[in-house]
């Protein structure tokens, strides 16, 4: 099993529990957690055994606080991985959460602020404890998110919501989240990490092929080609299994004509 310095991961009971580990910094990411984060949804994605992924931070405090400020410079994040600076490798964490065929829950056990809100914004369903805040802070640190952080939270909360939240970076309560739309739940603190087990298992219960097209359909409208590509492969996966597939494959492998009639 690969060893994660930036985060923790475990799969147990058909659940992948991913957690940015850096409660010090309020889990606020580096471009290693960014990686890391990135290698963890890619093993829960190919894993057969994993039906629900957990998103979260370490701690009381922090779900997420966007990116380290602390390793930024006039040329953005410093260090990077693979090449990728910290602007990017963000994109392909988010890009990953939204596309994993699997539901991705956000427990929100604290500071969402930033680019940490901008994960919670992207994934499936989001429980929140109580005392949780929700906000941007991009235009307070000279920053800002052109994509799904925006596009998406429009969608969530509708246009006018969503430029008071980027422009006035305000924090919002968990309560005041949930009545605009942005979390699907609010419980006390204590309850967090129940309710949260208690969404895995009725998601469980659900057929995976169903929640994974589903998910796909939701995507497809508003993501362009990637979109109706996700869909159509999701559903590539599905037409391999049939007879008529199968055929094709047998007289392509026997070098005869198929026959898709029979």
């Amino acid at each position: 099993m690969t060893v994660f310095s930036e985060i923790l991961y475990e799969k147990k009971d058909g659940v992948a529990r991913v957690t940015i580990n850096r409660p010090d910094k309020y889990n606020a990411c580096t471009p290693v957690t960014l990686m890391e984060l990135g290698q963890a949804l890619t093993d829960a994605w190919v894993d057969d055994a994993v039906g629900v992924v957990v998103f979260t931070g370490a701690g009381e405090k922090a779900f997420c606080t966007g990116g380290d400020q602390s390793i930024r410079d006039q040329e953005g994040y410093k260090g990077t991985v693979a090449a990728l600076p910290l602007e990017v490798a963000w994109q392909t964490v988010t890009s990953l959460i939204r596309t994993i065929p699997k539901p991705v829950i956000a427990r929100v056990n604290g500071y969402a602020i930033g680019g940490g809100h901008v994960f919670q914004v992207v994934c499936d369903l989001s429980i929140a404890a109580e005392t949780a805040k929700l906000g941007q802070a991009g235009p307070k640190v000279g920053s800002f998110d052109p994509g799904y952080g925006t596009a998406e939270l429009a969608r969530l909360v509708g246009m006018k919501r969503a430029k008071e939240i980027w422009f006035l970076c305000r924090q919002y309560t968990a309560r005041q989240a949930l009545e605009m739309g942005l979390v699907n739940a609010v419980v006390p603190a204590a309850e967090l990490d129940a309710e949260v087990d208690r969404w895995c298992a009725e998601l469980l219960e659900k057929s995976p092929t169903a929640l994974k097209m589903l998910k796909y359909a939701f995507h497809a409208e508003t993501d362009g080609v990637p979109g109706i590509t996700n869909l159509g492969v999701g559903g590539l996966s599905l037409y391999y299994t049939t007879k008529e597939s199968v055929e094709g494959q047998n007289a392509f492998m026997e070098r005869r004509k198929p026959d898709f009639r029979k």
